[in-house]
């Protein structure tokens, strides 16, 4: 039973959403912001102990002047020109616990596993917008005459902040970071490898934050973080007078039209019965990666937790 197109018509499928016609020099200049920032950092030891990495909490400066917190596992051998691995979590939660970085640690992997600001880790958010925010992040800066207050924008620049930072380090080399997450980790990812041409391997579970228009308009989805699209039409545009100019300024921050600047090689898991980030959504951006790549699919799946993901993807990262 399909909650979607049939996996045939999704092979073939390239979204929906609107792309503006400024996005590529959009994104430049926001490049070019992040690279006029700092990548000093500061660390702070936590208190958990391991035989084989030493753990901390990591703070940079994002865009905005923002305070962006990470936890930061470092093997205690490290070699020279050693790989990195940037991690993203799902959305409204954090970075999660130390132990699931400690084995990327144990193979010689550098982990910088960032809190997305105003989320549910201890990134500072200041972000100061005119519009709504109800119901979430998606539409936080979707009415400020300026763009470049999406939330999301700033999110998305924080990911290529945080590869600067590691490879800022001495024993890091450049050209070998990975990046990963599931749901709006997969999405940030995504966008990262987008925007960093750098990273070499990317592994995105069911990632979230692509193709607004197929959700909002052909699935109506409204039990998830897409919903706030319908809470902000209830609220802000009942009778959709300024639908066009609402998905256009969404298709800045959609990663089906960022995923065709991705350079490496992308490991992609897709839930077939995903109601949260639905097949297509994933299919739009995944159609448009020119770069190698490969996906599995789990048939009778949905947003859950997948049998053997987590294995599979430390297994990519032992490539770096």
């Amino acid at each position: 039973m399909h909650i979607d197109m049939p996996l045939e018509q999704l092979k073939k499928y390239m979204g929906k959403s609107i792309k503006p016609d400024n996005f590529d020099i959009y994104w430049e200049k926001g490049i070019r912001e992040v690279r006029n920032l700092s990548t000093e950092y500061e660390l702070i030891p936590a208190s958990i102990k391991s035989d084989v990495a030493d753990c901390y909490h990591l703070y940079f400066t994002g865009t905005g002047n923002a305070t962006i917190h990470a936890k930061f596992v470092r093997p205690k051998q490290v070699k020279p020109e050693s790989p990195g691995l940037v991690m993203f979590h799902g959305y409204s939660v954090d970075s999660g616990d130390w132990l699931d970085k400690l084995p990327y640690a144990a193979q010689g992997i550098t982990v910088l596993a960032m809190d997305c600001r105003g989320q549910g880790g201890d990134s500072e958010d200041t972000l100061s917008i005119k519009g709504p925010t109800l119901r979430g992040h998606v539409i936080r800066g979707i009415e400020d005459p300026n763009p470049n207050q999406l939330y999301y924008r700033h999110v998305f620049l924080d990911t290529v902040q945080s590869v600067r930072v590691l490879q800022s380090m001495e024993h890091i080399h450049a050209n070998r970071i990975g990046a990963c997450g599931a749901s709006q980790g997969g999405g940030l990812a995504l966008a990262c490898a987008a925007l960093v041409p750098e990273i070499k391997e990317v592994a995105a579970v069911y990632p979230f934050l692509s193709d607004y228009r197929r959700v909002w308009e052909d699935m109506d989805i409204q039990q998830s973080a897409y919903e706030e699209i319908a809470a902000y039409f209830r609220t802000r545009d009942p009778n959709h007078d300024h639908e066009e100019e609402v998905f256009q300024r969404l298709g800045y921050i959609d990663i089906q039209h960022l995923t065709p600047r991705i350079k490496g090689h992308v490991w992609w898991a897709l839930a077939m019965k995903d109601m949260i980030c639905p097949p297509s959504t994933q299919f739009a951006a995944y159609n448009k990666i020119s770069a190698a790549k490969e996906m599995l699919l789990f048939h009778e799946y949905g947003h859950e937790h997948l049998p053997g993901v987590a294995d599979l993807m430390f297994q990519q990262m032992r490539r770096l």
